[in-house]
């Protein structure tokens, strides 16, 4: 790929930055990844959770200068995971800001593209070469972005890289959006908000309903949050979703992993009462068994 071309402006992600001298620890205790990890140049997922386990929101995390470090998320849930966050750091020295108006978030469509683009950068998934951009607000934007958004989407859906937004917050439990396949929980960092529920999930394995990637056969259109049923009966509810040109839909779900006895539906309203026709789609990582 050539580098002019091979950019996609984020523009539904902000960027929230925590500050000070506990700020390692505190994300520890309240992060489902293993925060002293975090190196320069490294992009790192790691989910805020409820105490019943179940994701709040998915965080990028990128180590900051002094100490810092940066947060990328949905613009859409920036400010309520801001005052999420602040109500543990009692007497904790940690300053959380939303830094969103300082940075541009763009996507790079492969590593080492765009060298005219300065900021902090990290490689985005290690299935494939892209890169996520933090990029000083006060520079020009790339000019005329190749990528569209929904093609950038369309590249995390073939990924298997799950997004939480507010009409999915808190609907999941981790395992569900296949967190532990994509380096997002450590299980040896200790305590952290719904560890005990996310570990005993890891350890008796009861996880039935997993994030899978589907195709649909004729025309449809979906959203994340929408619920519906497959013909075979299993339940779903969408995670990230982009349609084709031919007008099928490509989505990312939670539903029954094949095999699996069929759950009570926990997905709220159908979409329809037919069932809707797919073909189960490759993720790029194993499920575990």
């Amino acid at each position: 790929m050539n580098a002019p071309g091979e950019v996609c402006l984020l523009e539904d992600f902000g960027t929230l930055r925590f500050s000070g001298a506990d700020v390692e620890t505190f994300l520890q205790g309240q992060l489902s990844n293993d925060v002293s990890k975090l190196s320069p140049g490294e992009l790192r997922r790691a989910g805020l959770h409820n105490p019943q386990g179940r994701t709040l929101a998915l965080l990028w995390l990128l180590a900051a200068d002094q100490g810092d470090t940066l947060a990328v998320l949905p613009l859409e849930l920036l400010a309520g995971v801001a005052t999420h966050l602040r109500r543990y750091v009692l007497r904790a020295k940690v300053l959380l800001t939303d830094d969103s108006e300082r940075y541009r978030v763009v996507g790079l469509a492969a590593r080492g593209a765009a060298p005219a683009l300065n900021g902090r950068r990290a490689a985005y998934a290690s299935q494939e070469p892209r890169e996520l951009l933090l990029q000083s607000a006060l520079e020009p934007p790339p000019a005329a972005p190749a990528m569209s958004r929904e093609q950038w989407r369309a590249l995390d859906i073939a990924a298997g890289l799950p997004q939480v937004y507010s009409v999915t917050a808190g609907q999941f439990v981790a395992q569900m959006l296949n967190l532990d396949c994509i380096d997002a929980i450590s299980f040896t960092k200790g305590c952290y908000t719904g560890q005990e529920v996310i570990a005993r999930a890891h350890y008796r394995g009861r996880i039935k309903r997993r994030m899978q990637r589907f195709l649909s056969h004729s025309a449809l259109r979906l959203a994340s949050g929408d619920a519906g049923r497959f013909n075979d009966g299993r339940s779903f509810r969408v995670v990230e979703a982009v349609q084709h040109a031919d007008g099928r839909c490509e989505f990312l779900a939670i539903a029954p992993l094949p095999g699996s006895s069929q759950e009570a539906d926990e997905s709220g309203q159908l979409l329809s009462s037919g069932g809707v026709a797919c073909s189960a789609l490759p993720l790029p990582y194993p499920l575990p068994e």
